[in-house]
């Protein structure tokens, strides 16, 4: 494996660190609310950093999430390049690529998925009934991604849907999706679902890794200035350890998605490597992110301080398409497959 990016994929990751840094600053956080950065977006657009991810691939976008991450941009970029730019390019006809892919390339069309496969949702001929309780970034989206009960892909237009507000832990621009005989396309045929749920694991995971990076930073600068008896409290052990574990954590959440993403890009078999990365995604992103709000002190309390963004991102990414235990019990059982298709 060589997780080294090719210039094409560090010059993108050189951009994208810019423009967020540039544009995705604590005060304007602060007041976009819950809402998506509509000026962020659109330089993201303008850039072509969104059409690029078809050219520099899933460890591509990795490293523009981990960006996105360590600033908590308020974008949707991770669900907008998984559920419609990369699905619609892997998955869709060429008719569906020709009407489809340029918004989501240009940033005027914006994906999100009701992801994972939702119980409640059963398809009749090309209609759509059910209810998706929570889909992060609907209330900003043009598209979403809809995963019936029996796995299948269809895209509906978020027009034709009825969609009410929900708050999640992160401020995700969510809604509750209805559908009620909602017109949809099909995306995709057998295993696209599979493919597009690795995919989206293995994104996340990534800016789960950016996210964890932003914390610990700003744990490192405060304890490195704030004192205590004279002292920076950088320099005690515990203080130390502390942010030496959070460090391990991040660095195995960033190596298990580069891992997932590579094995993608390669044409490789990667549902393990997508399940390890999510896996590491949520039980280490919950421990950095408790860390970074802890080695603040009292200042981690403060729900305004910017380390509180990310320890918001960080619980919220660790839930989303399955918890650690969840997560867990997806991959034995995978292993266990694979193992008896092995001895056969």
């Amino acid at each position: 494996m060589d997780f080294t990016p090719t210039e094409e994929q560090a010059a993108a990751r050189e951009l994208a660190a810019q423009i967020f840094g540039d544009l995705s600053t604590p005060e304007r956080l602060a007041a976009n609310g819950t809402g998506t950065d509509a000026e962020l977006w659109k330089a993201l657009g303008s850039s072509g950093l969104i059409g690029a991810v078809r050219d520099i691939g899933l460890l591509g976008l990795v490293l523009l999430l981990e960006e996105q991450g360590r600033t908590t941009a308020q974008v949707p970029f991770a669900a907008g390049c998984v559920y419609g730019l990369l699905a619609v390019d892997t998955h869709g006809t060429d008719e569906q690529r020709r009407r489809l892919l340029p918004g989501f390339e240009d940033g005027s069309a914006v994906a999100t998925g009701a992801f994972p496969a939702a119980a409640g949702v059963r398809a009749e001929g090309s209609a759509l009934t059910g209810t998706v309780p929570w889909v992060p970034w609907l209330r900003d989206a043009t598209h979403v991604l809809v995963a019936d009960a029996a796995h299948r892909l269809w895209m509906v237009r978020a027009a034709d849907a009825r969609i009410e507000d929900v708050e999640l832990t992160a401020p995700w621009s969510a809604g509750r999706l209805v559908l009620d005989g909602t017109p949809a396309e099909r995306i995709g045929g057998d295993h696209a679902y599979e493919r597009v749920l690795a995919d989206a694991r293995t994104a996340f995971a990534g800016v789960q890794a950016g996210v964890c990076s932003g914390s610990l930073a700003r744990a490192v600068e405060y304890t490195s200035v704030r004192e205590q008896f004279g002292k920076p409290l950088a320099a005690k052990q515990a203080v130390l350890l502390r942010a030496a574990d959070a460090y391990m954590d991040t660095e195995a959440i960033r190596v298990t998605s580069y891992e997932a993403a590579w094995r993608r890009d390669e044409l490789l078999g990667y549902r393990e490597a997508a399940l390890t990365a999510a896996w590491w995604a949520a039980e280490a992103g919950t421990r950095v992110v408790h860390a970074g709000q802890h080695l603040h002190g009292g200042m981690g309390a403060d729900l305004d301080h910017p380390v509180h963004r990310h320890f918001l991102w960080g619980r919220q990414i660790a839930a989303y398409l399955g918890c650690g235990s969840e997560v867990l019990s997806e991959l034995g059982e995978l292993i266990a497959v694979s193992a008896e298709g092995g001895a056969r």
